[in-house]
C-alpha cells in the first residue's frame, strides 16, 4: 500500500514537473523574442522618429515639429561646419576649379565696370598673381611651402579691401593654411577616404542636411529614429573598424580605431568629442509607447511604420483556411467512424491521412504552386489559403476522429433507441459531445496555419505591396514579413527591431486566437456538463 502511494506521488510529481519543464522551455524560447519584439513598441524615440512620423503619417504637431526641427538644425549646424571647413581643405580639386573660376569672374567684373586700360591691366595681373600663388600652395604636397604661398597671398589681401570679388580668394587661402597646418598635404588622399566614411556615417545618424535636396527613398531621409539606433550608428562615426593581424599566422581580429587619434593635430581631433558630448541633445530622445505600430503601414523596406497590413493578412490566410478545413476535416473524421467501418479501403485512406500529417509544408506549397495558382490563374490569397486548409486538414481529421470515438457508445444507442436516425443521432449527440476534442484539433491547427511561411511563399504572399481588393490579389503576412527580413533584406541588420517586432506580433496573435478558440472549447465543455 505504501509503495503504492509512492509511485503514485511519483508519477503525480512527475507529471508536474514535465508540465512545469514545458513552461519553463516555452518562456525561455519565446521570452527573449517577445523582449526583443517588445522594443519596436516601446523605445526611446528621437527628433528624427517625430519628424518622420509627423511627414508619413502626419502625427504631431507641426508647429511644434519645426519649432524642434529648427533648435536641432542650430545646434547640428557648427557641427557640419566644421566638418564642411576641414574637407574643402582637403578636396583641393574642388578648389583649384573654384580659384579658376574666380579669376575668370573677376576679370568679367572688370570689363563690365569698363575699368581703364592700365588699371585692367594691373589688376588682373596681380590677380593672376594670387591665382598662381594659391593654386601651387593648393598643388604642393610640402606642407612648409604650402604654408609659406598661403601666407604671401594673405598678404595681398590689403591691396584688394575693396574687391569684393576677389574675397573668396583669401577666404580659402586662411581656410586651406588652417588646414595644412595640421596635416600632411602628402597624405591628403588617405584623408580625403577617411572624410568619405565619416561622411557616410553622419548621412546615417542625422539623415539629410537641412541644404540638401529631399531623397527619394524614406529610408534616407531620416537619421536614426531611435536613440538604440544612434547609439549604435555613433560608434561608425566615432571609430574605423579594421580587420588586423596583430600574431603573423593568426586569423585576423576586429578592432576599433578612434577617429580622433586617425585626424589628430587637425581641427577635427575635438570634434568627435564634441559629437559624444552633445549626442542627446543632438537628437532629443524620448520615451515613447508606440502603439500605432499593430495598425500603421511600412514604408518600402519596412524601414519605418508598423505591420498592419501583415497582421490582417495572417488573419485573413489564417480564418479563410480554416473555413475550408474545418467543415472538410469533420465531414472526413464523421465519414471514417460512423459509416466507413474497418475496410480494407479505409484503412489506406487512414494511412494517406496520417501520412500527410508528416509531410514538410513545403510539399504543400509547391503542391499548391503546381495546382491552386494555376487553377486560379496568378498567386492569391484564395490559392494561399486553400494550400493552408490542406495543410491543416490531416490534423484535424485524426482529432475530429480521436473526439468522435471517445463519445461513449451509449450515447448513441440512446439516441437511436428512441427512434433518431444516425445521421439526427451525430448532428445532434455525437458531434456536440465530441466538439471539446474537435476544438483541441482546431486550436492546434490553428497555430500552426498562422504561422507557416512555406505554403504562402508561392501561393500568394509578398513581401511588400498594397492592401488587397478581392481575394484575388495577393498580401502580406507575418511568417513571410520575418522570412523576407531575415533572408533578403537589409533591415534585419539595420533595423532589427522590425524583424523582432513581426516575431512578437505573430505570437501575440497566435496567442489570442488560441485564447478564443480555448474559451469556445470551455464554454461548450460547461455547457455539455450542464453548467
Amino acid at each position: 500500500m505504501m509503495l503504492r502511494m509512492l509511485f503514485d506521488k511519483l508519477f503525480t510529481g512527475s507529471a508536474a514537473g514535465s508540465v512545469g519543464l514545458l513552461c519553463l522551455l516555452l518562456i525561455v524560447v519565446l521570452g527573449p523574442m517577445v523582449w526583443r519584439g517588445m522594443g519596436a513598441v516601446v523605445f526611446r524615440e528621437t527628433v528624427e522618429f517625430r519628424k518622420m512620423q509627423h511627414a508619413i503619417f502626419g502625427r504631431g504637431s507641426q508647429a511644434e515639429i519645426l519649432r524642434e526641427t529648427e533648435q536641432v538644425d542650430g545646434l547640428r549646424k557648427p557641427i557640419y561646419d566644421t566638418f564642411d571647413s576641414f574637407a574643402q581643405g582637403i578636396d583641393v580639386d574642388k578648389q583649384l576649379d573654384r580659384v579658376r573660376e574666380i579669376y575668370r569672374e573677376y576679370g568679367d567684373s572688370l570689363r563690365q565696370r569698363n575699368t581703364p586700360a592700365d588699371e585692367f591691366t594691373q589688376l588682373r595681373s596681380t590677380a593672376k598673381t594670387i591665382r598662381d600663388r594659391l593654386t601651387e600652395a593648393l598643388e604642393t604636397v610640402d606642407q612648409s611651402e604650402a604654408i609659406s604661398l598661403t601666407l604671401q597671398v594673405l598678404e595681398m589681401e590689403i591691396n584688394f579691401a575693396g574687391e569684393p570679388q576677389l574675397a573668396e580668394f583669401f577666404e580659402i587661402a586662411r581656410r586651406y593654411k588652417k588646414t595644412v597646418e595640421g596635416i600632411d598635404p602628402g597624405h591628403r588622399q588617405e584623408y580625403a577616404e577617411l572624410l568619405r566614411e565619416v561622411r557616410d556615417a553622419m548621412n546615417t545618424l542625422f539623415g539629410p542636411r537641412p541644404d540638401q535636396p529631399k531623397p527619394p527613398l524614406a529610408e534616407h531621409q531620416f537619421g536614426a529614429t531611435r536613440w538604440d539606433l544612434v547609439q549604435r550608428d555613433v560608434r561608425f562615426l566615432l571609430y574605423d573598424e579594421q580587420w588586423v593581424q596583430e600574431t603573423p599566422g593568426q586569423p585576423l581580429q576586429k578592432k576599433l580605431i578612434p577617429r580622433k587619434q586617425q585626424f589628430a593635430g587637425t581641427e577635427l581631433e575635438g570634434w568627435f568629442d564634441q559629437i559624444e558630448l552633445d549626442l542627446k541633445s543632438l537628437f532629443r530622445p524620448r520615451l515613447r509607447i508606440y502603439w500605432q505600430y499593430f495598425f500603421d503601414d511600412s514604408t518600402p523596406g519596412h524601414f519605418f511604420g508598423g505591420v498592419g497590413p501583415e497582421i490582417l493578412g495572417t488573419l485573413l490566410l489564417t480564418l479563410l483556411a480554416m473555413v475550408v478545413a474545418i467543415p472538410l476535416g469533420i465531414i472526413s473524421a464523421a465519414y471514417l467512424v460512423e459509416y466507413g467501418g474497418d475496410t480494407f479501403i479505409i484503412r489506406i485512406i487512414r494511412t494517406c491521412i496520417n501520412t500527410l500529417a508528416g509531410v514538410p509544408s513545403i510539399v504543400f506549397g509547391l503542391f499548391g504552386l503546381a495546382f491552386f495558382v494555376i487553377l486560379f490563374g496568378r498567386p492569391c490569397i484564395l490559392a494561399a489559403a486553400m494550400t493552408l486548409a490542406l495543410l491543416v486538414l490531416p490534423v484535424i481529421i485524426r482529432a475530429s476522429e480521436e473526439a468522435i470515438r471517445a463519445v461513449p457508445s451509449t450515447y448513441k444507442e440512446a439516441s437511436l433507441s428512441l427512434g433518431a436516425g444516425r445521421f439526427r443521432t451525430f448532428m445532434t449527440v455525437i458531434l456536440p459531445a465530441a466538439m471539446p476534442g474537435i476544438l483541441t484539433g482546431i486550436i492546434l491547427s490553428l497555430s500552426r496555419a498562422a504561422g507557416e511561411t512555406a505554403p504562402i511563399l508561392f501561393t500568394g504572399a509578398v513581401f511588400l505591396g498594397p492592401m488587397p481588393r478581392s481575394l484575388l490579389d495577393s498580401t502580406r503576412a507575418l511568417p513571410y514579413g520575418v522570412h523576407g527580413i531575415a533572408t533578403g533584406d537589409k533591415v534585419g541588420m539595420t533595423m532589427p527591431h522590425q524583424q523582432y517586432g513581426m516575431v512578437m506580433a505573430l505570437i501575440v496573435l497566435v496567442l489570442l486566437l488560441n485564447f478564443l478558440a480555448i474559451g469556445i472549447r470551455w464554454r461548450v465543455s460547461k455547457k455539455l456538463r450542464g453548467y
